[in-house]
């Protein structure tokens, strides 16, 4: 999904696009993991375990074995 383009500074940082923060919920100073990928990368914001707590609420986990 197309979010936004950004342009690496002289100092080697980046923007995160508006779009990008707001739908991530991302906050001033949270961190962000960066992961390689060959000729891309991916930045995957550091959630707190108890943030976490029931999101898979609601799941089906029946499974035919």
């Amino acid at each position: 999904m197309e979010m936004g383009t950004v342009t690496l500074s002289p100092e080697f940082q980046v923007v995160v696009p508006l779009a990008i923060r707001e739908a991530l919920q991302l906050t001033p100073g949270e961190q962000l993991r960066v992961l390689n990928h060959g000729d891309r990368f991916e930045l995957i914001p550091m959630r707190p375990v108890r943030s976490m707590r029931g999101f898979l609420r609601g799941m089906d986990t029946s499974l035919e074995r």
